[in-house]
């Protein structure tokens, strides 16, 4: 488990991060994140994986999806966020009681959420890097799998669906969270591929948001034999 406080946190300053603030069911949170995103683009990256750095903001997706979070009981269980770029619904399920694993297959994202951890008082959050379309073998089932503004590309929903069936511990939940990409709109027919279902909760902005897209949050569990 990597701790918040460790050196791999304080390598976050290279990027000389700047303060966000973002209230979640009525708790602070302070969110620091690179000034400038694009100054981040690796264009050989981009050219191998067609990586953009997504992970350097916290996006509407993340804030719809840790207020959903916000409301569930955390008590001992386990909850794995996969892309979770800075990790705000991570963050906020530790506060909520959950045993959090943040993962993303950026380690800087993951050296965000260390650094943010520990700027807001969170111990014990386990960072992994995990791409999850090609799961690690042993990476445990967990009790909640959440996802935010993942679904970008044609089989993401597929990889996705995937990913949460066998993720997913019996009775648990996921929660996936999408603005309006069209993509997402193959994930609840990718999901019962798999024997999940997904339903939606009903698209919404993040709560006092006058503008930007309205996030879509799919809750998913197993279907019945």
């Amino acid at each position: 488990m990597a701790d918040p406080g460790s050196g791999r946190a304080d390598r976050y300053e290279r990027f000389e991060p700047v303060e966000r603030r973002i209230a979640i069911a009525g708790s602070r949170y302070s969110i620091w994140r690179p000034p400038d995103l694009e100054a981040l683009i690796d264009l050989e990256a981009f050219a191998t994986d067609e990586r953009i750095p997504y992970w350097a903001d916290v996006w509407e997706s993340a804030i719809v999806l840790a207020e959903d979070v916000a409301t569930m009981a955390g008590a001992g269980r386990s909850l794995l966020e996969l892309g979770c770029g800075l990790g705000l619904p991570a963050l906020v399920a530790a506060r909520a009681g959950f045993i959090v694993t943040a993962s993303d297959y950026e380690e800087a994202a993951l050296e965000g959420v260390r650094y943010n951890a520990r700027r807001n008082g969170l111990e014990g959050i386990a960072t992994r890097v995990v791409d999850w379309r090609r799961l690690p073998a042993d990476l445990p089932r967990h009790d909640v799998v959440v996802a935010a503004d993942v679904l970008y590309e044609r089989h993401h929903p597929a990889a996705l669906a995937g990913a949460m069936a066998a993720l997913l511990a019996d009775g648990g939940t996921g929660l996936v969270a999408d603005p309006g990409r069209a993509r997402a709109e193959g994930f609840p027919a990718a999901a019962a591929a798999v024997g999940l279902a997904a339903t939606p909760t009903g698209a919404r902005r993040p709560r006092g948001a006058t503008d930007g897209p309205a996030v879509e949050v799919w809750r998913v569990v197993r279907r019945p034999a």
